[in-house]
Formats: structure tokens, C-alpha cells, sequence
């Protein structure tokens, strides 16, 4: 099973390997149990119900809540060889029909589908006749209320167990903390899955927050320096994204503005320019991009601050999905948070769902304001310990400074333990700080050893180191226990002596510097402007061919690969698909397309004698080797030494290539010149010349290679 599903790794996506828990998780998935798979955006999580979808028979249901993701993933199955099709409501009642008949007599291999659609009509009935052999379902945090998108149509989907007890689920999410996890189990019934946490870590894309002040300018700065690149820019309010559009395209950018408000043609309309980058830039609400697939999209800029950390990760995870270096820039303003406050206030949300609603935001709030590494800020609230900053982010390249914070932190952290982990922020400061209000009183805190050993430290002081340890993993906080601080193992490491905290010293908001704007880019060496120059060839002929198949580019080839594809500069089928994520489907669409166009660029800015040069020559034999003509008439076309031709066409049959060796040489040329090898024991690799005078120089050392070469092939 592990070469079946290596091999269609390779076969179907291009790849050599599978990413951290990948082949675990499909293992668990043909084994036909369930799981719960938490990967970030971008991490690899389609794959790993894909690939159980083509190796196993029958049909898999993919559900989800995105019809744009739907398009785009259906697409990308189709470009790689298989079969899948989606059932929404962009669909005429004939084309929907005709999908159903195709998934009840098994042309389908993946069925995508909305949970609204799967249980209208007779949609679920139909599940029956389909032979469904697996159930995915993605964004599954939207079924839990603690989750940061909670759907309530998603709650339907706790019928799919019931129905269908002998069917596998794959519930998969790029966001969701442990009180989320256990809700997303429970709501789906199979509580007793395994989950699979990947790392969270994008090490690819750098963040940092700018002051909240000038944005517009500092937008078209930032957009100045990422020129021709693709970027999402989202907004709190429809008014904001209209704006901020119009002001770009006045400075000249190609930008347009997307919110729920716009008519379902028109916003159909703008996000498939942005797709097919035909606009280079999308200013949007949050209705835009959950889910988009859209792999070249180098940076994600937040004008306002998110509602929480789960929407934020999720946003900034559009940028970077193909595993390039990708910037995310968060504007941060305190009336930002006044903003969202009163947003929450206002909201009709019961009054628990509003205290949730504010603790989130909190954690929003503190990232913001963070002066530790953000990244390991990012990667605690998703509980996943990080020992050592990232080097990828502002404050990793303009530190804080830091000071032994372990007492601090035991007093903290003794706090908490000795009322039994059951209390908040506001009531550890006020124990700490010794306190004598109501509450305090009350509940005895003012007897407790921890009672004032505080005092020294202001209220905000307090809350600030308290937040830098909830972000760096030492403490945990509970949403679904009243927001209560609890111990882990790190704690209790810290307060037994065996390990110490740093912190970053606090100092007040409004006497913060404000953040230095990041250096104008390097003049790239000339070897760089090369590979660039090819890359941006490449990058017009992927969407010159997008444009003739009505898809996205990033469905031809992602950037990932196009830029692989410029360093290596492939000259051949074998080379082309050594280049990760060239599968055989998309090479036989548009390898030797690409290849052509990747020698024509060579030929033209390459001397005679490079690297590049060396490698075009290989090419320029196998030209004329399809084209017949034989090895004698190939070397006096290329004015080469026929022994180098047949060094090029060993060369070129090792790579993959289709050349037939034994019709180069006398098949009793063969047999004389391995009969000697053998009584000697010389191997392809070995000095020629014992064998050369052995046979009385009766073969030149071409035939002597040519004969090796083809007995080794033999052997094999």
C-alpha cells in the first residue's frame, strides 16, 4: 500500500514525498477509520483524502462550504488525470443531473458538494446508489460554536454517521484549538478519532504589524516593492474595500474591490480576473478568498484588525501556499479594538457568546502588541510548542529587549494553581496585585500566600507579562471554562525551579517607537536577473495557455514549480518531470511546450561553452535523432566527433528518454566487445583502455561505451 499510494503521489500530483503525517493520515483513511486532520492553509490536507479517493473504489463526497474552492480543486483533479466533479448551485438543473447520473454509475472518483446542497432535495437519499466509500469534510470547524466560523448548516452533518455507519470521515480544518477539536468530534460522532495535528508553522511567510497610521500610503510603498506580484488586502466594511481599491487604481495598480454587497455576476466576475491574474490586486471582506486555491499569491495585508487569531492565521495562510517566500503586514490601530468591541456589543449574540467573542479578540489584541517572536505567538494559541524564535518576523529582526521574568512568572503561575485553575485575567491581577475588592474578598483570595506578591508591578504591567506568557506556551487559557488560566507542563517545569521565562520589558503603548519601514530591496546579482527574465517568460507563456483552456495559470503550473523549472532550466521529458509538481498528465498538456520555450531562452542569452550551452547541445541531438536521421549524419550536422553523439544518446536514454541503443551498434560488435568485458570485468564506469587494447583497437571507444551502456540496461 505504501508504493501505492507513493506512486500515486507521483503519478497524479508530481511529487517524490509526502509532507509530515501525510502518509500516515491516508494509511488511516484506507484502513477505513476515522480521523480529524489539522493542517495550516496550504499544508498539504486535500492530498490526504485525494490520494485514499483514487486508490480506493468507489465514490468519495467532499464537503464543503466553498463554491469557489470547489471550482478551483475540481479543476486542478481534472488537469491531473481524475475524474471529479462538483454539485452546486452555479450548476443548471441539467448539468447537475447529469453529475448525478455520472456518480451513480462510478465515472467519479470525488463528488464536491456544499452541506446546504447535500441535504436538499434528495441529495442525501441519492448517497445510497453511489457507492460512497469516504466522507471528507473540510472547514469542519465551521460545526462548532466554539469555532471562529461557526455554520449552523453544518450541523447537519452529525446524520452522516447515523446513516452511514460503515463509512469512513475525514474531517480536516487549517484552525481549530483543542476546546474547537474536541467540539468538532463530538458534533460529528466519531469522538473516538484520531486526530493528526501538523505543525502549524509557515516558516515561508514573514509577518509583521505596521502603526495603524498613513495606511493608504504605506500600502502603495509596500505594492511598489512587490511589483507583479498577487496580493489580497482585506478590509473591515464594504465602504473600506471601495476606498482603498480607488485609491490604488488611481496610483496606477491593477486592483479591484470585493464585498458580499456586490451582485453575485459581479463578484463571480472580479475574482476570476483576480484568478487568472488578469488584476494583480483584490481589496475584500472577508467574503473573499476562505478557501481560494489561488497558489501564486505572495502577500496578504490586513487594513483592520481581525476579529481573532483563527480568521487571521486563516487570512494571512492564502499567501504563500506553494511554499515561496510570502510577506503578511497587519495595520494596527487602538481604535481598531474599539471598533471590534463595539461590533461584538452591538452584536445579537447571547451574552456567552459575546464573552468568548471579547477573549479572542483579546488574543487578536495581544499579537498585535506583541514584543515576542509572533510567530511562536501564532503556533501557541494552537497549542503547539515552539522552543526558539523564528528569525522571520519584525520583532525577530528588531528585538525587544529581555529580561529573567521567572519569578514574575512563578508568582503568576502560582497564582493560578492555588486557586485550582478556575479564575480569569482580571481576578490573577487583582490577587497579584492584593486587591480588596468584593470579588476578592469573597471567594477568600485574600488569604492566599499569592495574596500581594504583586504589588510592585502596575495593573497593565501585569497584563502584558501575563499576556507574553499565554503566547509563548508557559500558561493555557480555557474559552469553554469562563476564559480560566490552566498549568501545563511547561508551568510546572517554571515553578518548581527547572526552568526560566524571559520577557520582553514592558513599556507603555504610547511611547512605542513606531516600526522602521522595511529596507528597499537588494540590487539582485546578475545570475538572478537571468533566472527572473526566464521565469517571467515562463510566467507568460503558463498564462497565454491558461487563457486558451478557460483556467486559472496556477492550474498549468504553480509558481512553486515555474520557479524551479527557471533555476533548472529541464531539456527533456525525464528532467521536466524530475521538477516537483509535474505530473504525467500535466507533462503530456504542456511539457514539451514549456521545454521549447525554456531552449529558445537559453539559445538567446547563453555563449558558447556555459552550462546552459552544454546542456542544449544533449537537445540538439535528440532533435535529430526523432527526426531520423542516423548517428553518423548526426555528428556531421553538428560538426561533433560521432563518439560524442554517442556519449549524448547514452546520456539522454539514462534521463528517461526514448532511444533505442542496441540499433546504434552490430549485434556482433556487441557480443565481441562484452565477451571481453566480462573476461576482464570492466563495468561502464571503469577505465576503457585495458578494454580498448584487449580487442586490439578493433572498436572505438563510442561502440566500447555503447555496448556497456546497453548491457547494463540488460542487467537492470
Amino acid at each position: 500500500m505504501s508504493d501505492n499510494k507513493l506512486e500515486a503521489l507521483k503519478k497524479y500530483f508530481g511529487y517524490d514525498t509526502f509532507r509530515p503525517q501525510q502518509a500516515e493520515i491516508i494509511d488511516t483513511v484506507m484502513d477505513e477509520k476515522d480521523c480529524l486532520v489539522l493542517m495550516p492553509t496550504g499544508g498539504g490536507k486535500s492530498v490526504c483524502f485525494q490520494i485514499p479517493a483514487i486508490l480506493r473504489p468507489g465514490l468519495t463526497i467532499v464537503i464543503s462550504p466553498l463554491i469557489a474552492l470547489m471550482k478551483d480543486q475540481v479543476e486542478a483533479l481534472r488537469g491531473n488525470g481524475v475524474n471529479a466533479a462538483f454539485l452546486n448551485s452555479t450548476l443548471s438543473g441539467a448539468e447537475q443531473d447529469q453529475i448525478m447520473w455520472q456518480a451513480k454509475v462510478g465515472e467519479l472518483k470525488l463528488l464536491y458538494i456544499a452541506p446546504e446542497r447535500l441535504f436538499s432535495g434528495n441529495t442525501f437519499e441519492f448517497l445510497r446508489e453511489w457507492n460512497v466509500s469516504l466522507f471528507a469534510i473540510d472547514e469542519s470547524h465551521c460545526i462548532s460554536s466554539w469555532g471562529h466560523d461557526f455554520r449552523p448548516e453544518y450541523r447537519q452533518l452529525k446524520h452522516i454517521k447515523q446513516r452511514f455507519p460503515n463509512v469512513p470521515i475525514i474531517a480536516l480544518t487549517a484552525t481549530a484549538d483543542r476546546v474547537t477539536r474536541r467540539d468538532i468530534l463530538k458534533q460529528l460522532n466519531i469522538e473516538h478519532a484520531k486526530t493528526y495535528v501538523a505543525s502549524f508553522d509557515r516558516p515561508n511567510l514573514h509577518l509583521s504589524v505596521l502603526p495603524g497610521r498613513k495606511r493608504l500610503q504605506q500600502i502603495q510603498s509596500f505594492i511598489s516593492k512587490h511589483e507583479s506580484q498577487s496580493g489580497i488586502i482585506y478590509c473591515l466594511s464594504r465602504k473600506g474595500t471601495e476606498t482603498v481599491a480607488a485609491s490604488l487604481q488611481n496610483a496606477g495598480f491593477k486592483a479591484e474591490y470585493y464585498h458580499a454587497g456586490l451582485a453575485a455576476d459581479k463578484r463571480s466576475k472580479v475574482q476570476e480576473k483576480f484568478l487568472r491574474d488578469d488584476i494583480q490586486i483584490i481589496v475584500a471582506t472577508i467574503a473573499f478568498g476562505m478557501g481560494i486555491d489561488k497558489s501564486n499569491v505572495r502577500w496578504v495585508i490586513h487594513y483592520n484588525l481581525p476579529s481573532n487569531v483563527e480568521s487571521f492565521y486563516q487570512e494571512i495562510g492564502r499567501a504563500g501556499r506553494d511554499g515561496s517566500p510570502s510577506d503578511t503586514v497587519l495595520f494596527y490601530s487602538y481604535m481598531d479594538i474599539i471598533t471590534r468591541q463595539d461590533m461584538i456589543n452591538n452584536s445579537d449574540q447571547s451574552a456567552e457568546q459575546k464573552e468568548l467573542l471579547h477573549a479572542k479578540l483579546n488574543r487578536m489584541k495581544q499579537y498585535a502588541e506583541a514584543d515576542i517572536c509572533r510567530r511562536r505567538i501564532l503556533l501557541s494559541y494552537f497549542n503547539e510548542a515552539v522552543e526558539r524564535d523564528c528569525g522571520n518576523c519584525d520583532v525577530c529582526q528588531n528585538p525587544r529587549t529581555r529580561f529573567d521574568a521567572t519569578i514574575v512568572a512563578q508568582k503568576a503561575l502560582s497564582g493560578i494553581a492555588r486557586t485550582d485553575e478556575k479564575i480569569a485575567m482580571g481576578m490573577l491581577v487583582d490577587i497579584l496585585r492584593g486587591s480588596r475588592n468584593r470579588n476578592v474578598l469573597q471567594h477568600g483570595y485574600d488569604r492566599l500566600p499569592t495574596f500581594g506578591v504583586g504589588n510592585e508591578l502596575r495593573n497593565e504591567e501585569w497584563v502584558e507579562y501575563i499576556g507574553q506568557m499565554l503566547n509563548s506556551g508557559v500558561m493555557d487559557i480555557a474559552y469553554d471554562e469562563a476564559h480560566s488560566f490552566k498549568l501545563n507542563p511547561a508551568s510546572r517545569q517554571i515553578l518548581k525551579g527547572e526552568r526560566k521565562v524571559e520577557l520582553v520589558k514592558f513599556i507603555p503603548l504610547n511611547e512605542r517607537k513606531a516600526k522602521e519601514e522595511e529596507s528597499f530591496p537588494k540590487e539582485k546579482a546578475k545570475q538572478e536577473i537571468i533566472k527572473d527574465a526566464l521565469f517571467e517568460r515562463l510566467r507568460l507563456l503558463r498564462k497565454q495557455m491558461a487563457d486558451a483552456l478557460g483556467v486559472p495559470p496556477y492550474v498549468v503550473f504553480t509558481d512553486a514549480t515555474l520557479s524551479e523549472m527557471a533555476q533548472k532550466k529541464p531539456v527533456s521529458e525525464a528532467q521536466m518531470k524530475a521538477i516537483s509538481g509535474i505530473a504525467d498528465e500535466r507533462f503530456r498538456r504542456y511539457g514539451e511546450t514549456f521545454i521549447k520555450e525554456i531552449v529558445a531562452f537559453a539559445k538567446e542569452n547563453t555563449k558558447p561553452g556555459t552550462r546552459i550551452a552544454r546542456g542544449l547541445t544533449f537537445v540538439e541531438t535528440l532533435e535529430l535523432y526523432k527526426q531520423g536521421y542516423s548517428m553518423k549524419v548526426i555528428a556531421e550536422k553538428r560538426g561533433l566527433n560521432p563518439v560524442t553523439i554517442i556519449s549524448h544518446l547514452i546520456k539522454l536514454k539514462e534521463e528517461g528518454n526514448d532511444i533505442d541503443l542496441m540499433s546504434l551498434l552490430d549485434k556482433k560488435a556487441y557480443e565481441t566487445i562484452i565477451k571481453a568485458a566480462q573476461e576482464i570485468q570492466i563495468a561502464k564506469n571503469d577505465p576503457l583502455k585495458p578494454l580498448f587494447e584487449m580487442l586490439n583497437e578493433q572498436f572505438d571507444y563510442g561502440q566500447i561505451r555503447l555496448a556497456l551502456a546497453i548491457w547494463e540496461e540488460k542487467q537492470r
